[in-house]
């Protein structure tokens, strides 16, 4: 940008499109700032669900366990259904030490297993560990990966989890992950998310692969 623009046009911008893209801008943040000082509610514990046919829901809330864990926070993984591979994301949060505790409590998933009493124990194991976890006053984000799926199956009791979820501590986050939420779970739920497929490559004959699947 040359210094001696007046306008503070850079190179190849119309001075009076930049003057005008200023005040759209400062309207914009005007709005902005306003919406912001709105907002009276300085922290809550969040339930948060990441649910859809789109792939990305158990990676999306990986990732908000790592931003936690960059802001300090220790966190918490129970991972429903899940539980015949070994994954590149449990190896990964290994490094964090006793800052991540994780606990993989599946046993594959429903139609290797094909045994509903097996299916529905495991479920309520894992249930049971992670309110273990949500008791822990040092565990400030816990994912509940693929709980969805438990509760479309019906292994759980779909109004004690989510009474139990609810019931949640104040500085608590938690993260449901898995297809076809119920809408009892939705309600309840203070960010909702819903991951769209648009194209998979799984259609087109490509196998799972490590560092993407798992």
């Amino acid at each position: 940008m040359s210094t001696d623009d007046p306008a503070g046009a850079g190179a190849g911008v119309d001075a009076a499109a930049a003057a005008r893209h200023r005040e759209k801008m400062a309207k914009r943040k005007a709005v902005q700032d306003a919406e912001v000082a709105a907002k009276t509610i300085a922290e809550k514990g969040l339930l948060i669900v990441h649910t859809g046919p789109g792939k990305g829901k158990s990676t999306a809330a990986f990732g908000l366990a790592l931003r936690m864990l960059g802001r300090g926070g220790n966190v918490g993984v129970v991972q429903f259904i899940k539980g015949a591979w070994q994954t590149g994301e449990q190896d990964a949060f290994a490094a964090f030490g006793d800052r991540v505790r994780w606990h993989t409590m599946g046993e594959g998933f429903t139609w290797d297993t094909q045994d509903l009493a097996r299916d529905t124990a495991a479920a309520d194991r894992a249930f049971a560990k992670a309110r273990e976890l949500m008791a822990d006053p040092h565990i400030r984000l816990l994912v509940l990966d693929e709980l969805n799926i438990a509760l479309r199956y019906g292994y759980l009791d779909l109004a004690e989890v989510v009474a139990t979820l609810k019931g949640r501590r104040d500085d608590l986050h938690i993260v449901v992950t898995g297809r076809n939420a119920k809408p009892e779970l939705l309600e309840a739920a203070d960010l909702v998310t819903e991951m769209g497929l648009v194209k998979h490559h799984f259609a087109a004959g490509v196998k799972a692969q490590p560092g993407i699947e798992f």
